[in-house]
């Protein structure tokens, strides 16, 4: 039994040194591979959503642009949003995009591109709710998708979360009156609201936050390189172009 145990804590150990080990992918690895595989969650409109099965949408367009300029393909892998955290953060792929909010906290985690939109977390109640601003949620529950700043925005302002994998099921514990109130990103908001259910979006706002891309470290020239493009699409207006395409306002960071 001893050596069982001694042997199951040599395999732990070589696991977790294999794991702090992991690098992210450089540029010669995307150029050589002439792909960069992307991690996403497709279920934040206008970010990222499914059409036909096919990943769509602001970042999609994006990212498609960037890897033209890098002359590769994009390879989109979907998950949930807490899997795609933490599969960057294990380079498991070689970039994260899901609407991600560039903060300290994350900094310590994984490399980020500069930031290409300056977003929000709002409040989400029905129509006939009391709830008219964030004062108004202490003592309420608050319905999150699990792992995002709205999760753990709502925590440090001492605000008791149910957390959800997808936002189609934060959403559907309000309508149903399983929470409160929903806290989510802005323009993801505006899409699931314009759906009907009774919801409106209170006027105050939780949160301002960049959006950028996420990497792993060891990434740091494939991300300078792609902050090339970036600033580019950015300069001339392109950017600003793809959010009026999805009928949004561009917020510049």
């Amino acid at each position: 039994m001893k050596k069982i145990i001694a042997l199951a804590l040599i395999l732990v150990l070589c696991l977790s040194l294999a794991a702090c080990g992991a690098k992210g992918a450089t540029l010669a690895d995307v150029k050589k591979a002439g792909k960069m595989t992307v991690a996403t969650s497709p279920d934040f409109p206008p970010f990222e959503s499914l059409e036909g099965g096919k990943v769509v949408g602001i970042e999609v367009d994006i990212m498609n642009l960037i890897a033209k300029d890098l002359g590769i393909e994009i390879e989109f892998v979907q998950m949930d949003f807490d899997s795609v955290l933490i599969g960057i953060q294990a380079a498991k792929y070689d970039c994260a995009m899901s609407g991600i909010t560039r903060d300290a906290d994350r900094e310590k985690n994984m490399l980020f591109t500069d930031p290409y939109y300056n977003a929000a977390q709002v409040i989400v109640v029905k129509a006939d709710s009391a709830i008219k601003g964030k004062a108004d949620l202490k003592d309420k529950i608050v319905s999150v998708q699990t792992g995002t700043t709205a999760e753990s925005g709502c925590g440090d302002e001492g605000i008791q979360v149910q957390g959800y994998t997808a936002n189609a099921d934060a959403k559907a514990a309000l309508t149903t009156g399983k929470v409160d109130a929903w806290v989510v990103d802005n323009l993801t908001a505006i899409q699931m609201v314009e759906e009907g259910d009774g919801l409106v979006i209170l006027e105050e706002k939780m949160t301002e936050e960049p959006y950028a891309f996420a990497f792993a470290f060891g990434s740091e020239d494939l991300v300078a390189e792609i902050n090339k493009s970036l600033a580019k699409l950015i300069a001339d207006g392109t950017v600003e172009q793809i959010f009026t395409n999805y009928g949004e306002t561009y917020a510049k960071p």
